[in-house]
């Protein structure tokens, strides 16, 4: 769900380990981020015959959603830096019977697509990861056809459940210790106005975003959304490196204790605040 680099320089987001555990944890992270791709799909207002860019598709999504829309009204080109998580979303969508779907290994950094290309753009908890985003989004204007539009899903602030009961709780037990550097990357869009202005920058007509608190619910125990969250948060690695060993299992007990004011017993019920910004050519 997670597979959000799109440059070299950001790496760690897109490790071998990362695809591997994406693959782990394939159907609770599915279901974890399906409101997620359902938000940006709604907002895509895909149409017959449209042809739709996913940039850092990751290991499919909201790649394979728009091309089930679409299905043989339309097609869906998706692309991401690194091989690993494509061989999955390729799988994913043989497994879906889609036809209507390619993979491509690309950076959003130099698209290798002619101009006014796309009727539409999606990228789902990607973006904050560009290494120079005025030159992707200024790609992205480009493929884009006039009057079509990008839609674009950040996470919100650090301030929130999923972060908060993890990497948060693992702070209190550290003084003097912050976010890592790569991982605040991930929130670099959570303050108001900082994506719409850059976007405008990149020639975009309007670019209107919208912050909304949307259900992050894990099929599963507090126990799998911690190992799952040190998996896949890769850049956060430094700040459980940290952790003293004598003090790794009270902290691993805290964490446990934060997560589970979210579980009812059956499913962890977090939920994940995101800026969807639409922008329009």
């Amino acid at each position: 769900m997670l597979s959000m680099a799109v440059s070299q320089a950001n790496a760690d987001w897109n490790s071998f380990a990362r695809a591997n555990a994406s693959q782990k944890w394939r159907k609770q992270s599915a279901a974890m981020g399906s409101a997620l791709t359902e938000a940006i799909v709604e907002a895509a207002k895909v149409e017959p015959g449209m042809r739709a860019l996913d940039i850092a598709c990751g290991t499919g999504e909201p790649a394979i959603s728009l091309a089930a829309a679409l299905r043989d009204s339309g097609e869906v080109t998706a692309i991401d830096i690194s091989p690993a998580p494509l061989k999955i979303a390729g799988e994913r969508a043989t497994q879906r019977g889609l036809t209507n779907i390619k993979f491509l290994e690309a950076d959003a950094h130099s698209l290798p697509f002619a101009d006014e290309s796309f009727h539409r753009i999606t990228s789902r908890l990607g973006v904050m990861f560009f290494a120079e985003q005025a030159r992707a989004f200024r790609e992205m204007w480009r493929v884009l056809k006039p009057g079509g539009t990008a839609i674009l899903l950040a996470w919100g602030p650090f301030e929130q459940p999923y972060f908060q009961t993890t990497a948060g709780t693992v702070l209190r037990f550290l003084p003097g210790a912050e976010v890592p550097e790569a991982a605040k990357k991930a929130f670099v869009f959570g303050e108001a106005g900082v994506l719409a202005q850059i976007l405008r920058s990149a020639n975009f007509t309007r670019a209107d975003e919208r912050f909304v608190t949307l259900p992050f619910n894990w099929p599963g125990s507090p126990e799998e959304v911690w190992e799952y969250f040190q998996d896949v948060a890769v850049p956060f690695a430094p700040l459980f490196e940290r952790i003293p060993a004598a003090s790794r299992r009270q902290v691993d007990e805290a964490v446990l204790e934060e997560i589970g004011r979210y579980y009812d017993g059956k499913d962890t019920k977090l939920t994940a605040t995101v800026n969807i910004t639409v922008a329009v050519k």
